[in-house]
């Protein structure tokens, strides 16, 4: 007999939103489980079960290697990206790494469960690299012989919130409304919690012919909209009475193109190309097998949301969320624009504030070009995901250096009427601000 205490399960993306929940989920149910990610965030290294491996980069026979190793009798597939972008490729991820991780499981020598989560819909409803990739990772393990299960949830709903999620609370907690016809679009939901028990409910039953291959969608039967589902987090936020002014589509076609474009800098927007698609396509399925074989009652989303209020940090974060594009965005502009003025519009104006002083011209030219080139370079590291800490921690470094060394030099511009140095002190604040917000997870 199969017990949580015998099933060993292996489960990659375990840093994600669904890979982190169900392995934490499955740990609390007595199953052994390894949790592997290509890196976790210092918050979520809290078990020794939890392996950092770049699992991208390992062939059949490493993957087949990391299952005997472990005695894996489950393997999950969390694994996914939205787009492809610097070090992200939808179809290195979501067709390559399946068809090396079907020959490791047929080459392993145990009899390993393959559950893969995927997404609802189908394929003549596929229309971006991300759907189209997810759809042919299905049809190859249809096809592989292998036992296994096609997991395909709704729109996920868990005590944390990355990329979709995450803006869908952003949306509930400002006064805005999406265009009438997003609004309608069938968004069926899901508990990462009902996932997790799926799983569980999954490695728990021997391989049997009933349960050899199976597809599934997971999510609530109640037909619910996007603006349900927002409408739900509205009134746990205490918003839902606001008045709202309504986006047009072409500005979040706009913000899907910005989205786009930084991505290329590294970052990982919520609203890019690819999230505005497939969320006007909608969430739609037909959960009545899942229900009727695993007898697992859909959680709703009433129950999900709104059966509490919002605790404040989860308000905040809403709140935060956008907020942290237009602090980095605004940053950089606030740098490179200030960098360029002083270096290429004003250089005469930047110079003579110096020479006037008393300043010797050889000196005071240099000096000048030096720091407009710094702050253009203070602004063009925050641009980028990759050294915008870097870049914040600079920016401050740099301004309370310009703060003190005017005190000291210059200590009458202090007094200057527009107040230029008074206002570098807010300007630190939020860099500091946007350093503590630079976790996506």
């Amino acid at each position: 007999m199969i017990t949580p205490t015998t099933s060993r399960i292996l489960v990659l993306g375990a840093s994600g939103l669904i890979g982190r929940f169900v392995t934490d989920d499955l740990r609390r149910r007595g199953f052994a489980t390894i949790g592997v990610a290509r890196a976790f965030s210092a918050s979520q290294r809290v078990s020794p079960a939890d392996i950092e491996l770049p699992i991208m980069a390992l062939d059949a026979t490493g993957l087949a290697g990391l299952m005997r190793g472990h005695e894996i009798d489950v393997v999950v597939n969390c694994l996914g990206v939205l787009q492809d972008g610097p070090g992200s490729n939808t179809d290195a991820v979501h067709r390559e790494f399946v068809v090396r991780l079907l020959a490791a499981i047929a080459a392993c020598g145990r009899s390993v469960r393959f559950i893969h989560v995927s997404i609802p819909g189908t394929a003549d409803e596929d229309h971006t690299a991300f759907a189209t990739t997810k759809r042919e990772a299905e049809r190859l393990i249809a096809a592989s012989g292998i036992p296994h299960a096609i997991l395909r949830p709704g729109f996920v709903i868990a005590p944390s919130a990355y990329g979709g999620s995450a803006m869908v609370r952003a949306l509930a907690a400002f006064p805005i409304d999406l265009p009438g016809k997003d609004a309608a679009t069938p968004f069926q939901p899901v508990a990462v919690a009902d996932i997790a028990a799926t799983i569980a409910w999954l490695a728990l039953r021997p391989v049997g012919e009933d349960m050899r291959a199976v597809s599934w969608d997971l999510m609530q039967s109640e037909p619910v909209t996007l603006g349900d589902v927002i409408a739900a987090f509205r009134r746990s936020y205490g918003t839902a009475d606001w008045r709202r002014l309504a986006i047009p589509a072409p500005l979040i076609n706009l913000g899907a193109i910005a989205g786009d474009f930084a991505s290329r800098l590294g970052w990982m927007p919520p609203m890019r190309s690819t999230a505005i698609a497939e969320l006007r396509r909608g969430v739609r399925g037909d959960p009545a097998p899942w229900i009727a074989a695993t007898g697992i009652t859909p959680t709703t989303l009433a129950e999900t949301v709104g059966a509490h209020g919002a605790p404040i940090q989860d308000k905040w974060f809403a709140r935060l969320f956008l907020t942290k594009a237009l602090i980095i965005a605004s940053l950089v502009l606030f740098w490179v624009a200030s960098g360029s003025i002083a270096l290429f519009i004003s250089f005469p104006a930047t110079t003579a504030i110096l020479t006037t002083r008393g300043w010797p011209e050889g000196f005071a030219i240099p000096f000048a070009a030096i720091t407009s080139m710094m702050d253009i370079s203070v602004g063009v590291l925050i641009a980028f995901r990759k050294t915008a800490a870097f870049g914040l921690a600079a920016g401050i470094f740099v301004s309370l250096g310009y703060m003190l060394g005017c005190a000291v030099l210059t200590p009458d511009l202090w007094l200057e009427p527009l107040g230029a140095l008074v206002k570098t002190g807010p300007a630190i604040v939020l860099m500091l601000v946007a350093l503590l917000v630079m976790d996506n997870r």
